[in-house]
């Protein structure tokens, strides 16, 4: 939405455009009836009149009509005067406006913590924000496209215009304090020195990259990355997939890991359904009759996942469960156990 600064010199500059054009109208329509000029004449002497250029007359002017073009000048000093005025207030006052709104937007980027940070705002750059925004998750995006950046940007959409591979770029995105990075540029090797940068400035961030080449996938483990995402060949096994499995594929299609009433699938940290101080089973937390949700899945202190957990699988702490359910049995969930659904 336009400032509305912005809006009253857009305004005055309509209005002097007005003033102009009536102005030139004005001055070709006199010349034309006060002299045997013609259509083109007149023009041309409205036009050398107004800019005050000094060109001599087309053909002697009689006294009426030399009132006339002494009155056209007074008038165009004036118009012209006031239309480069608004112009130049508009152009001083815009810049102002803009490197203010930069500055409130760099604020709020250096008070978050915890955040995530996309690098490049294409296709899949897109795709995560709208993922991330449906989480209610905070983060940043970091695009080096000025007009994209205009375009895009907004009080929960903030950007940081540069390039990601720039350490300056991603400190004011705030790498050092950031939880993960998502480094969705179109070229692999922007990605690797991206990775190489993020991984250099936050030992600790959890960093995910695409790669549009498979022999990329080892240069960016190397770099840093936790996780290397390669669309093309996710996109292709899903297509495949869909083939060979089509109802298995249109089930996991249909389960939601975000929003407030059609969530599906849920991860929670195990400290927060109960005290770790005394470990407890799967049995012992009985999610099932409490909740109507299944665990599916079982991530221990050290990161490895299992599948299909046993019920008398101890909870250990700093470990996650996964579970599964129809959305009213996952609200469920979350309201006995006070998580909030991000």
């Amino acid at each position: 939405m336009a400032n509305p600064l912005i809006k009253v010199f857009r305004s005055k500059i309509n209005t002097a455009i007005i003033l102009l054009v009536a102005l030139l109208g004005v001055g070709v329509i006199g010349f034309k009836t006060m002299t045997n000029y013609t259509w083109i004449d007149s023009l041309y002497m409205t036009v050398i009149t107004i800019t005050t250029v000094g060109f001599g007359e087309v053909k002697p002017l009689d006294p009426e009509s030399k009132i006339f073009t002494i009155f056209l000048i007074l008038a165009s000093v004036v118009i012209v005067g006031y239309a480069i005025k608004v112009i130049t207030e508009y152009i001083v006052t815009k810049n102002d406006i803009e490197e203010l709104k930069q500055k409130k937007m760099q604020k709020k980027i250096d008070a978050l913590s915890n955040h995530i940070i996309i690098c490049g705002y294409g296709r899949n750059g897109k795709q995560a924000a709208k993922k991330l925004l449906a989480h209610k998750r905070s983060f940043v995006i970091i695009e080096s496209k000025k007009e994209t950046v205009d375009k895009h940007q907004s009080e929960i959409v903030p950007f940081v215009y540069g390039n990601a591979n720039e350490d300056e770029i991603l400190m004011q995105a705030g790498v050092d304090r950031a939880d993960c990075l998502i480094s969705a540029l179109p070229s692999d090797s922007d990605n690797v020195f991206v990775v190489l940068s993020a991984r250099q400035i936050n030992k600790n961030i959890r960093i995910i990259s695409r790669a549009s080449q498979e022999t990329t996938y080892g240069k960016l483990k190397l770099a840093g990355a936790n996780n290397v995402i390669l669309p093309d060949k996710i996109g292709g096994d899903h297509m495949a997939s869909l083939v060979v499995v089509p109802d298995l594929l249109e089930f996991i299609d249909n389960l939601s890991i975000v929003g407030e009433s059609n969530i599906n699938i849920e991860e929670i940290a195990v400290e927060r359904l109960y005290n770790t101080s005394e470990i407890k089973t799967i049995r012992d937390l009985d999610l099932r009759k409490k909740t109507g949700c299944n665990v599916i899945g079982y991530k221990n202190e050290k990161g490895k996942y299992l599948i299909n957990p046993e019920a008398e699988l101890k909870l250990m702490p700093k470990s996650k469960i996964i579970v599964l359910g129809r959305p009213e049995q996952i609200k469920k969930l979350n309201t006995i156990y006070n998580i909030e659904v991000e």
